[in-house]
């Protein structure tokens, strides 16, 4: 597939969420990915039909407890660029897959981890999902209502942004020094490590006294009737962004409110009753209206779109930002490349459906195919 990453081959060993994330991220980008998965077809919490987390990729199934299983990953690693895994500390270690055999095999291989807690520390082996590991690392707290409990983010911040996004920059920042040292390396990559990242603009603004109250009641966390949501007369919703003073005007013109009637936007103490006064103008129309008359204005105040809205938005179809994959759509490949585009993604193949062709790749015969799957080895 042809992107800035073509030519680099990525060796995934099957699992959910952050890992793939990683993957797909380079898999989008041109890279030639390898998924292993477990040997045994059954029912499977690891992938499902059209998931974008599993397309652009060959698809095995190993049973990599099993010694050749294991020579079979080993083999697959000789040649490749970077190896993605993402279960427990210590699990590819008992599979004699872990980070010392496989850079004994490929000196220039890149490792990459991506845990919740990490690789080290006291947590390292507990059991945790996005929500706990965000919750260590402060980015859940500040995210809620005043006066009511914090709101799981979906699993975006720990799952996705700090730590499949995190580990595929780290990847490719390995990648870059490979090129200069010609040796590989472990990246450990953390839930919690990414997630604290991703708070590095709330600690600025703590730092300099802007984010002093609790949760609900600062500029950016809806406490601030200029960036906050809005219902609108179809019960629906829109966002305003209205920071800037020229976007506060724009926004003004646009929902046809005197400045005399909200004066005092940045003082907190006066929040709540331009809030109201916002909040009663843009229940009198239809979300879709206010987006209109805000169109072509600096105001600041766009729909909010449920996903498969979003695809449909011109903006977004004009920009190519969702695709369609054996008609079921989901998000396009990012960022853009002016020189190096790659394709449309490849649909998701069916699980462990590329097993013998990647074998043969390998240099294992007819014959060793048939014999390792009579022993259960391959799927």
């Amino acid at each position: 597939m042809p992107g800035p990453l073509a030519g680099l081959k990525v060796v995934e060993l099957a699992g959910l969420a952050p890992a793939p994330f990683a993957t797909t991220v380079l898999a989008d980008l041109g890279a030639d990915v390898v998924r292993v998965d477990r040997a045994k077809v059954g029912f499977d919490v690891l992938s499902f039909p059209h998931d974008p987390l599993s397309r652009t990729r060959k698809w095995i199934g190993v049973d990599t407890k099993a010694p050749a299983g294991r020579d079979i990953v080993l083999r697959l690693i000789e040649d490749a660029d970077v190896l993605i895994e993402g279960f427990r500390p210590g699990v590819t270690e008992r599979l004699g897959i872990g980070p010392d055999e496989c850079l004994r095999r490929n000196p220039r291989l890149v490792y990459g981890r991506i845990t919740g807690w990490g690789q080290d520390g006291p947590l390292a082996q507990a059991a945790g999902h996005d929500i706990n590991y965000i919750g260590l690392a402060g980015a859940l707290e500040p995210i809620g209502r005043a006066g009511e409990r914090p709101v799981p983010p979906l699993n975006l911040l720990g799952d996705f942004g700090g730590g499949g996004l995190l580990l595929a920059m780290g990847v490719l920042a390995a990648l870059v020094e490979r090129s200069a040292s010609g040796r590989g390396q472990v990246v450990d990559a953390s839930m919690v490590d990414g997630a604290a990242l991703l708070t590095a603009g709330l600690h600025g603004l703590r730092n300099i006294g802007m984010w002093q109250q609790g949760r609900g009641a600062n500029m950016l966390d809806g406490g601030a009737p200029f960036y906050d949501t809005y219902e609108t007369s179809d019960g629906k919703y829109v966002a305003v962004g209205a920071i800037e003073e020229r976007f506060w005007g724009d926004l003004l013109t646009v929902l046809d409110i005197d400045a005399s009637e909200v004066a005092g936007r940045l003082d907190p103490r006066q929040w709540p009753a331009v809030r109201d006064r916002l909040a009663a103008v843009l229940r009198t129309r239809t979300r879709d209206e206010w987006a209109q008359r805000a169109a072509g204005t600096d105001a600041c105040l766009t729909p909010v779109l449920d996903p498969e809205e979003a695809a449909g938005h011109p903006h977004n179809v004009a920009r190519g930002t969702f695709v369609e994959l054996d008609g079921h759509r989901q998000p396009a490949p990012a960022p853009k490349f002016g020189r190096t585009p790659p394709d449309t993604p490849d649909a998701p193949h069916e699980p462990r459906s590329d097993t013998n062709g990647v074998l043969l790749a390998l240099g294992y015969s007819a014959e060793d195919i048939d014999e390792l799957r009579a022993d259960g080895v391959i799927a």
